[in-house]
């Protein structure tokens, strides 16, 4: 009897994703894009220690530049890792390349750049004491703390749901995301930065509806460790097929975010999370356990 070849080897070890060569591989795309998320959450995180500096500093710059640029570069540097956290996830798929390697080096990153440098985005501007509310000073820090909670907790339990060794009683749909998604989560908070900046440089004051602010960032992060389902867009590829209404909805989408890039992601996030709410109200409540349901000729 001939020993089997190394190919097939290597094809049986992947069958199962608990043998410990299978496991610790370290696929080269998939983790050269999730280093990349790494490294743009860690800049994200820098540009917002600058742009505390440059608040403080005499001549109202750090490095050649203004708090509000700093704070703008941080919010290009969390889009940047939404970027390569798609990017990783997509190789990984199409290659077959997964491993429990990548799936915890993806969720360390994430805790960085959608955890950590939104949360310093919060406490540094969007519920700052600038605004001119005392208890913002008081309630900056909870506010910001409760995000990474919810977003380490989101992680950690996304990683338990997907485990190889899970045993479920029914398959879960693989098109919806049990809660809101981190990185959806983080792009709202980095565009209401975005659309804060954009109204400082105009001079319109937020007292009117600064108050507000708290409680969306309280929203954003219970959110995330709710049971509400969103749409993912892991199914969307080069071979997906969509109706020529949706295509031309789609068109003028983009089109008023390249015109209006502050306001339209910041309401195109808005939009995403309350979507989730409405079909979450709109899907029929389960009929209550050992009662059978009930039809339209009984009521």
């Amino acid at each position: 009897m001939t020993a089997p070849r190394r190919s097939d080897d290597d094809l049986s070890s992947r069958e199962d994703p608990y043998n410990v060569t299978q496991a610790s591989r370290i696929y080269f795309l998939p983790n050269l894009m999730t280093a990349g998320n790494l490294f743009c959450g860690f800049m994200a995180i820098v540009e917002c220690i600058q742009a505390r500096l440059a608040e403080s500093s005499l001549t109202g710059e750090y490095l050649n530049a203004t708090n509000a640029e700093h704070y703008k570069y941080a919010v290009w540097f969390i889009f940047g890792a939404a970027a390569f956290d798609m990017l990783d996830g997509r190789l990984a798929r199409m290659g077959g390349r997964e491993s429990l390697f990548g799936a915890e080096f993806d969720s360390l990153a994430d805790v960085i750049s959608f955890g950590m440098a939104p949360t310093l985005l919060m406490f540094y501007l969007i519920v700052s004491p600038t605004q001119g509310i005392l208890w913002f000073r008081y309630i900056g820090w909870f506010i910001g703390f409760i995000y990474l909670l919810c977003a380490a907790i989101r992680l950690a339990r996304f990683n338990v749901i997907t485990n190889p060794l899970l045993h479920r009683g029914k398959k879960e749909s693989s098109k919806d995301f049990v809660g809101l998604p981190v990185p959806a989560a983080a792009a709202t908070v980095a565009s209401l930065v975005l659309f804060l900046l954009q109204l400082a440089e105009a001079d319109r004051s937020l007292k009117s509806w600064a108050l507000a602010l708290p409680f969306l960032m309280l929203l954003v992060a219970v959110l995330m460790v709710s049971t509400v389902r969103y749409p993912s867009g892991k199914n969307i590829d080069m071979q997906t097929k969509t109706q020529l209404r949706s295509f031309v909805f789609i068109l003028v989408v983009v089109a008023v975010v390249v015109f209006y890039k502050e306001v339209a992601v910041f309401g195109i996030c808005l939009a995403y999370i309350f979507f989730g709410l409405f079909r979450q109200w709109r899907r029929p409540k389960p009929p209550l356990s050992g009662c059978p349901p009930v039809t339209p000729n009984e009521v």
